[in-house]
């Protein structure tokens, strides 16, 4: 799972990290029991993903495929964005 900058202080500065599951609930799940806090950041307090994350699984969006339910088979590239915003 790739984590941006601004996430790496639950990582301990790394830049990615594995995460095990079936799902992309699950591997946040599992994420966040191994980096407490880290879940709050990329879900809100409903437990959807926060409207200025971005999460894919491989090249796909997920919340144009089946949002946190998406699959996650074994070697599946995760990737949180946070969304940038200028003008």
């Amino acid at each position: 799972m790739r984590i941006p900058t601004i996430l790496r202080t639950y990582t301990s500065g790394a830049a990615e990290v594995s995460g095990d599951g079936g799902t992309l609930r699950e591997v946040l799940q599992k994420l966040d029991v191994d980096y407490p806090g880290i879940g709050g950041r990329i879900l809100d307090e409903t437990g959807k993903i926060r409207r200025f994350v971005n999460v894919y699984v491989g090249e796909e969006d997920v919340r144009f495929t089946e949002g946190l339910d998406t699959p996650t088979p074994g070697g599946s590239q995760i990737s949180v964005i946070p969304a940038v915003a200028g003008g």
